[in-house]
């Protein structure tokens, strides 16, 4: 892959050689770039004063070489929270520094680790990073110190098998990733005993990654690799970096089963930033539809963040773009690539997309490119938003909410990392929670972060991970402690599974293959997308997505070219395309059922419920549909016929009774439409309680479901046994409804648009929904929550679906009939309770999108995302 360097007009400047050149002022920037507007789309500028650093004398036990070393790279004394975190964990504490981007966190770890390595010429450290190009990052520094005898090397996927053994012989700094130590390392630790018997240091840097399913199944590796050191008479120290978090001391102690220190105080310096809230302008009727009561859309973020980048190109700025998924990076980069090369030809090449599933050499020629000048834009997943040092960019562009506070300021701060003044630019979806943080800045701006979500008592964690500690070496009674509450229950249930055996000794693995087990919970093994004319391997994708992306006749992007998927075999991992340039996207749709198995606890709140507790989901993906790129018509819908997944996991419902809707104004006719426009917009908003994005939710709203026998709403995780975002919406659930409340009642228009009930994804096709009558039935459950004091009782141990009816929830003779419609919006498992109804998540981004969307993270429902544990032998019932 070439990056040619065309003749550009006196507008561009060539930064090849890696000089600042002429930097434009971000406010000046910010003002060129709202002129193409005839309405100002900027809705609220924060401006992020620049803060002076405070630097420290080094540690007296710091080596002078290492000092030296330092000292070449620019580096002539410490900031204070990097000497205090170095000097906790030489002292031998578990420390996490927990400040912000481009504050030298990775200083922080180094500076102990490197000094310890060159003080004791055995001692090892080893490196966990979330992802490669990070890994690949820290590499390129370490190594860059010339440090004698570190021997420093990545451990990955990429890794060529001759240089494994080199590499566990004789590098004394491993730099690796969770995956690679849980598939890897510790099955192999009979072959890492020389480095694991002298590990001084791990250091998880990132950390605040690792939530939810993923940061389960991460929490229970690091205590495996904390049992293989324990045989060898090691402790080693942990060292955690963590972007700015709530509470980091506990989420980390939660990660590493250990008493951790926290470093909060962030004493480096900081450019100014000027954070703009963009929202993008309101389409004008089409001449074909010109009706008055025509919902208006808004221009698609992806769009209009193409514009933006290609406008920021023009102007000379090196400018990297956050797109939330693979596909739309692909259509932001195409669209700038399109737009430049109109105004000048060739300028286009400098522009790049930048996602998982590129083959390593494509990864690492555009890190080459991005890093040399070669490209002056680039749009990317969030594969680049972590401390990946891309020195010089000028801006950032955040299309769409990323789904954290911590996650927005970690995007935001890849520009301005050499310290100078920085533009970034939240670009608005027409979605809910997008159009209510833009109007609202209080959400974001001084607000304090949100606390990473993860629960490794999980038993559709916890259980295949004691299996895979137990192939690597026999459980004991100490282990069960080591692993923490429900580990007794979980191993007894992979004994009556016939995964375990018991004798005096401990607990053994009975197979003689080992367990497998998926730490990111995406449905299985990667499935490739193979060229089929010529046997071309173009990328990859998980297997959790493929029903929805790779299903027969699905339109698939590769670096902005199309193909279209001949044929699907999930058995083999495999989908077979042809390229081809379709005028049409493609748009999956399934259909969703929900039963209650059990309710954990309750708020009785008179005429409303608030429930939080186990569900069963089963979906199945049962069609397409191809709409028109510039139109988004309907062309048809085809069948598809792919398995059914089921999936038991954690929900929140609240139901209420049919005399309270009656009461409040709302027949019993709009019932189903406001219940299914609440649920939109409360799956919308939730994001911003719990550190979750869309992806990992779905939902479900029915006017009478047979379990609660009442009008209910549903929100449920989407991964097996839960990820804790249920829990945090329980929680949290009043000042979550009242914000979806008040994105409703605020959005401008008459009965409902993308910015606050409808969603893209609704295979109902947004029908039926009651924008007004939405608004009262959320005013019914927090006026009812607010008088019962949110008080939870806890429903008894095992309660089942009969102890689910809410307080005076009246029967079903009260309720005109069961009419379901669900799917929440812009994001999971679209649902319909109703047999003759379909629903899915859907690829589109709705009108004007510039070509189809996916989330990088989709919720996992289907068998195979429980397989793990199913392996194990112990899906708890």
């Amino acid at each position: 892959m070439r990056f040619p360097i065309p003749n550009t007009s006196a507008r561009v400047q060539d930064v090849t050689d890696h000089s600042p050149g002429p930097r434009r002022a971000p406010g000046e920037l910010l003002r060129r770039l709202r002129l193409r507007h005839t309405t100002d789309p900027v809705t609220h500028v924060e401006h992020v004063p620049a803060r002076a650093g405070e630097p420290v004398g080094w540690p007296g036990w710091t080596p002078e070489d290492l000092r030296e070393a330092f000292a070449r790279r620019g580096v002539t004394a410490p900031w204070r929270h990097q000497a205090e975190a170095a000097e906790l964990a030489y002292a031998g504490r578990h420390v996490v520094v927990a400040t912000g981007t481009a504050s030298g966190k990775s200083l922080a770890y180094q500076l102990p680790a490197l000094s310890t390595l060159l003080a004791d010429p055995r001692a090892t450290v080893l490196y966990l990073a979330p992802t490669k190009a990070l890994a690949a990052d820290q590499l390129r520094a370490v190594a860059g110190l010339e440090l004698d005898g570190v021997r420093p090397a990545t451990y990955d996927g990429d890794t060529p098998r001759a240089e494994r053994e080199w590499i566990r012989r004789h590098s004394r700094f491993v730099l690796t990733n969770p995956d690679m130590l849980h598939h890897g390392i510790l099955p192999g630790h009979a072959h890492w005993s020389g480095f694991l018997r002298r590990l001084a240091y791990v250091v998880v840097d990132e950390c605040h990654t690792y939530r939810g399913v993923f940061g389960s199944h991460v929490a229970h590796v690091l205590r495996r690799l904390r049992r293989q050191c324990a045989r060898f008479g090691r402790t080693p120290v942990f060292l955690l970096a963590s972007a700015t978090s709530g509470d980091p001391a506990t989420a980390a102690g939660r990660l590493t089963g250990l008493p951790v220190t926290a470093v909060t105080e962030d004493t480096s310096p900081r450019g100014g930033v000027t954070f703009a809230l963009w929202e993008p302008p309101l389409l004008p009727p089409t001449d074909s539809a010109p009706d008055a009561d025509l919902v208006q859309v808004r221009r698609s973020a992806l769009r209009e963040t193409a514009d933006l980048l290609a406008d920021s190109v023009v102007e000379g700025v090196r400018t990297l773009a956050f797109v939330r998924s693979r596909r739309g990076a692909e259509v932001v980069a195409a669209n700038a690539r399109r737009a430049l090369d109109e105004a000048v030809p060739g300028l286009g090449d400098r522009v790049a997309a930048y996602r998982a599933g590129y083959l390593r050499e494509e990864r690492r020629e555009l890190e080459r490119a991005l890093l040399h000048g070669d490209l002056l834009g680039l749009a990317s997943t969030n594969a680049l938003e972590l401390g990946v040092d891309l020195v010089g960019l000028d801006a950032v562009l955040i299309c769409g909410w990323p789904g954290t506070r911590a996650s927005l300021w970690q995007q935001a701060g890849r520009a301005g990392r050499s310290g100078d003044e920085a533009l970034a630019v939240l670009v608005a979806r027409d979605d809910p929670l997008d159009t209510y943080l833009v109007h609202h800045p209080e959400a974001l701006f001084g607000r304090p972060v949100e606390a990473t979500v993860l629960d490794p008592a999980n038993p559709y964690v916890l259980a295949p991970q004691l299996a895979c500690a137990a192939h690597e070496s026999p459980l004991t009674r100490a282990d069960l402690d080591l692993f923490g509450e429900g580990a007794k229950e979980a191993v007894d249930s992979l004994v009556e599974a016939g995964a375990l055996r018991q004798r005096p000794t401990g607990w053994y693995w009975r197979h003689r293959e080992r367990p497998e087990v998926d730490l990111r919970g995406e449905g299985g093994a990667p499935v490739c997308v193979v060229e089929e004319s010529t046997g071309r391997l173009l990328g990859t994708v998980d297997g959790g997505s493929a029903h929805f992306l790779l299903h027969t006749g699905a339109v698939y992007l590769h670096q902005g070219v199309s193909y279209v998927v001949d044929s699907l075999d999930l058995a083999d991992g495999c989908a077979l395309v042809h390229a081809e340039e379709p005028d049409w996207s493609t748009h999956a749709r399934d259909v969703t059922s929900l039963s209650v198995v059990s309710v954990r606890s309750y708020v009785d709140a008179g005429p409303v419920g608030l429930f939080l507790g186990e569900v069963d989901v089963t979906s199945q993906v049962v069609s397409y549909q191809r709409r028109r790129i510039a139109t988004g018509e309907v062309i048809d819908t085809r069948p598809l016929d792919l398995p059914a997944r089921e999936l038991r996991t954690v929900a929140v419902w609240f139901t209420l009774s049919p005399e309270s809707l009656t009461a409040a104004g709302v027949e019993a006719a709009d019932v189903p439409g406001a219940l299914h426009a609440a649920e939109h917009a409360a799956i919308g908003l939730l994001p911003l309680m719990a550190t979750c994005d869309r992806w990992d939710i779905g939902g479900l709203s029915t006017a009478l479901h047979p379990d609660t026998e009442a009008p209910t709403v549903f929100v449920y995780d989407g991964h097996p046994g839960g990820a804790g975002f249920a829990e945090r919406a329980y929680g949290t659930a009043a000042a979550w409804l009242r914000a979806t409340r008040d994105a409703i009642a605020e959005c401008g228009c008459e009965t409902g648009c993308p910015s606050c009930v409808q969603s893209p994804k609704c295979g109902n096709g947004n029908n039926p929904l009651a924008k007004a009558e939405a608004v009262k039935v959320l005013d019914v459950v927090l006026t009812n929550l607010a008088t019962a004091g949110g008080e939870a009782a806890v429903a008894e141990p095992g309660a089942g679906p009969e102890a689910v009816a809410g307080p005076d929830s009246g029967g079903p003779e009260a309720v005109a009939g069961p009419e379901a419609v669900a799917g929440p919006d812009s994001g999971g498992p679209e649902a319909v309770a109703g047999p003759e109804a379909v629903a899915g998540p859907d690829s589109g981004t709705g009108p004007d999108s510039g070509g189809p969307e996916r989330g990088e993270v989709l919720p996992r429902q289907d068998d195979r995302a429980a397989r793990p544990a199913q392996a194990a032998g112990a899906p708890p019932a």
